[in-house]
């Protein structure tokens, strides 16, 4: 069904604003709110306990996502902002972040960061409308506009209070909240419900992965113990050795500054480029790479390349020879079989994506307590390698299931995108008057009743 509309619309004076519904007002946010009020004071005690939030702890969704409790004296020095009930946090830096939030009951001690501008509303609006208003992309669009800087793009506070906002009747204000908030906790609902989903595809697909590479595809193979934990038993004609039995691992060049002009100038990967399963090739950066070095670095067609350091030790995929020529730096392995007749990368790729999230390449399962993983300790791994035919076998199988998983996913991802415009759309069509909250039929809560479209 479509949403009722207001019977009569006059022009709101604002041109991206457009017409608002005869009735309503439309005054700069500080005509209707106060913003920065309450500072935590300089003389705090050091010992008096806050409960901070910064940027990167607010979303537009979901609020408040997380608080870190910390002694006033240990604080950073951007923790002053106070908050209280009805208060709305709009970022002033980063705004293409668009973290804002409600403060709904807040502990004594929540401290928000200077980043934030803290809108309190005056007795012309209602706190939940305000809320709305300030999270309806029509103004989150306007605060970035508004910003200053490239790469940390920030506004005023001042600024951001004199943006326009449409102001209804007061008891229309409170109307047009309840209505929203009852039509985005059904959208959240049903978001909540395609993440679930998404998670439990990564667990099968894991799943799926883990049988194929531990197991094999034949129900009745006899089995022996691996003597590796992560592994269990596996078929007994499978091979449990040290990758080095099977490739060489070579770690890439070493970045030299002084060589990155020279004669013989050839693109390389980085750990960034080399994602799992993707590699990217779009404007690499060249180093010079002398005969020798052309002999010993260069990528062919089907070589395992493996993060050595960062973030995710252990992250892999397959080099296509997307482009003719390209070579890697220090910081990635590369794998290659010693009898490219007897291994395929393909399924060692999977028997990576295995130990990897067994968290096998990381010491005692702590992703921080290890940076780099070295190519002695990678060849001294043991892996069960079956025969080639098998392992050709095992990676067709698993390319095949596990696309449809990636189809699953998508499908999933693709309903989140739309039940999040969807909300954002219903968001800002509410409190710029597209939407008639008054009429009855948006108000009857009829059993089985659904989002009207």
């Amino acid at each position: 069904m479509s949403f009722p509309r207001y019977p009569k619309y006059k022009p709101s004076g604002v041109e991206w604003l457009g017409d608002v519904p005869e009735g309503w007002e439309v005054r700069p946010l500080k005509a209707v709110s106060t913003h920065n009020d309450d500072v935590l004071d300089e003389t705090t005690a050091p010992d008096t306990e806050i409960a901070y939030v910064d940027i990167s702890s607010v979303d537009g969704v979901n609020g408040i996502t997380a608080k870190e409790a910390m002694p006033f004296s240990a604080a950073p020095s951007r923790a002053r902002r106070q908050v209280r009930h009805g208060d709305v946090i709009v970022s002033t830096v980063r705004t293409y972040l668009r973290a804002i939030a409600r403060i709904r009951k807040p502990e004594d001690n929540l401290v928000v960061s200077t980043g934030f501008a803290v809108v309190r509303p005056r007795d012309a609006l209602a706190p939940d409308f305000l809320g709305n208003v300030l999270s309806a992309s029509y103004f989150v669009e306007q605060v970035i506009a508004r910003s200053t800087g490239v790469s940390y793009p920030a506004i005023n506070a001042s600024e951001l209070v004199g943006i326009p906002i449409p102001v209804p009747p007061k008891g229309e204000q409170v109307e047009i909240a309840e209505f929203l908030d009852r039509e985005t906790a059904k959208i959240d609902g049903l978001v909540a419900e395609q993440r679930r989903l998404m998670e439990l595809l990564k667990e099968k697909r894991q799943a799926v992965i883990s049988h194929a590479v531990t197991k094999g595809l034949n129900p009745r193979a006899p089995m022996k113990p691996s003597g590796i934990e992560w592994l269990g038993d596996v078929p007994e004609h499978w091979e449990v050795v040290p990758v080095s039995y099977h490739y060489s691992v070579q770690l890439g060049k070493m970045l030299d500054a002084a060589k990155i002009t020279g004669e013989h100038l050839r693109p390389y990967l980085r750990v960034f480029d080399v994602q799992w399963g993707i590699i990217n090739t779009e404007e690499l950066p060249e180093m010079d790479f002398d005969e020798d070095a052309r002999s010993k670095f260069r990528l062919n067609p089907g070589d395992l390349l493996v993060n050595e350091g960062g973030s995710y030790p252990g992250r892999s995929a397959i080099w296509s020879g997307a482009i003719g020529e390209c070579y890697y730096q220090k910081a990635l392995h590369r794998m290659r079989p010693h009898r490219p007749q007897e291994d395929t990368t393909r399924f060692l790729y999977y028997v990576m994506s295995l130990a990897a999230d067994q968290g096998v390449f990381v010491a005692g399962g702590n992703e921080t307590t290890i940076e780099h993983l070295p190519a002695e300790k990678l060849r001294r791994y043991r892996f069960a390698f079956p025969p080639a035919k098998e392992q050709l076998a095992i990676a067709a199988f698993l390319d095949a299931e596990l696309a449809k998983f990636d189809t699953l996913t998508a499908e999933a991802q693709r309903a989140i995108d739309l039940l999040q415009e969807r909300r954002t759309a219903l968001i800002s069509a509410a409190v710029t008057g597209q939407i008639d909250v008054r009429d009855p039929s948006l108000n009857v809560r009829k059993p089985g009743g659904s989002v009207p479209a």
